[in-house]
């Protein structure tokens, strides 16, 4: 085996580990949002619940960039391969998420307390801000790549159709 595979192997087992925190983050998430829903923006208990469970969710989101990680770094599913752009525009969102999740880490340490320099913390904080804007681009352009193709497709088929039946 090489130490390529041995290194995908590996991350495949810490994402099926991480991929259970994903419960209860999402149960954090139900807490803010149902706190925050009763406090309606007004200072009290309800709201220090939504404060508290936001810094929890950072928490269940440590080590979460090896999951994107991993897609990076694995080859494209076998079978029909899909086009080159979406492949590369696929790769440079994992690349994105995983670098923006890794620098959230870092700025979550500094807001607890734990990391104290905080002009580079700021600076983190940017960069981490920027990777999470260019993936949700390459979201919409994937989308509007898949929409091109899916018409494309659909187009083809409505081709044969044609010449098969007229």
């Amino acid at each position: 085996m090489s130490t390529l595979d041995v290194a995908r192997t590996e991350l495949a087992l810490r994402v099926l580990y991480l991929n259970i925190a994903e419960a209860r983050d999402k149960i954090c998430r139900a807490i803010q949002y149902g706190s925050n829903f009763v406090s309606n923006g007004k200072p009290g208990t309800a709201q220090n619940v939504d404060r508290s469970t936001s810094l929890a969710t950072k928490v269940f989101r440590l080590f979460k960039f090896v999951n994107d990680l991993h897609a990076l770094i694995n080859p494209t599913a076998p079978g029909t391969p899909p086009p080159l752009p979406l492949v590369l525009l696929g790769k440079s969102k994992n690349a994105l998420l995983s670098t923006f999740l890794f620098l959230d880490q870092i700025a979550w340490l500094h807001r607890s307390g734990i990391y104290k320099n905080k002009e580079r913390a700021e600076t983190i904080g940017r960069v981490s801000l920027f990777c999470i804007n260019n993936w949700q681009r390459a979201e919409i352009i994937e989308h509007i790549f898949l929409v091109y193709f899916f018409l494309n497709y659909v187009m083809f088929g409505f081709s044969i159709l044609m010449n098969l039946f007229f």
